[in-house]
């Protein structure tokens, strides 16, 4: 049977993904699947957590067992059967950092010629092993400059010298411009006598 997750990261508006997972998938392949699908340290110490409907913890899986089996002999078909529809991939055990798996659909139909487990769909991305997930959204623009407004300018935002775009000499060509066409005749204001060549 093929089951359906909905992957996501506690604390994340963007992160999301969905697989589709054989139901005789063991935990233990489960995770080296993910550690190759995310790029992660093969090397860490991770378990998984099962939790039912009402939010309770269960279950620990580890490498090793630790009363409730170890990874490598539990499956995700079994993990459902105990009412386990939220499982916890624990991939930072130091800092708690964990993907939700959320059960979503069961007996998904088996697709020809696609292998398992599958990603379905994806938003946001990969996070990183060693690191808090942060959504790109909520990084700040290292360059951004916020705008004072006037009431909080001080004496020292206040600048009294003149704006370095300001160019002096062409101000005195444009007024000798100025003058020059204020000094040539008009048609009509000619001296007696002159005539417009």
């Amino acid at each position: 049977m093929i089951y359906r997750f909905k992957a996501t990261i506690p604390g994340s508006k963007l992160f999301m993904r969905e697989y589709e997972i054989p139901g005789d998938y063991s935990l233990f392949k489960l995770h080296t699947w993910l550690t190759s699908q995310f790029e992660f340290n093969p090397d860490q110490i991770v378990a998984f957590r099962g939790i039912n409907a009402t939010g309770k913890s269960k279950s620990l899986y580890g490498l090793f067992d630790m009363g409730d089996g170890s990874m490598d002999a539990v499956t995700i078909e079994q993990c459902i059967k105990k009412g386990e529809i939220f499982i916890q991939y624990i991939y930072n055990i130091q800092r708690g950092s964990v993907i939700v798996f959320s059960l979503i659909e069961e007996d998904v139909p088996l697709m020809p010629r696609c292998t398992y487990p599958r990603l379905v769909a994806e938003k946001g991305k990969d996070p990183d092993q060693f690191e808090k997930y942060v959504d790109d959204e909520q990084i700040p623009e290292p360059h951004a400059k916020k705008r004072k407004n006037f009431q909080d300018m001080d004496d020292d935002d206040l600048d009294d010298e003149p704006d370095d775009d300001f160019d002096d000499d062409e101000r005195d060509d444009e007024e000798r411009d100025d003058e020059e066409e204020n000094d040539s005749y008009e048609e009509d204001e000619l001296p007696e006598g002159e005539e417009v060549i």
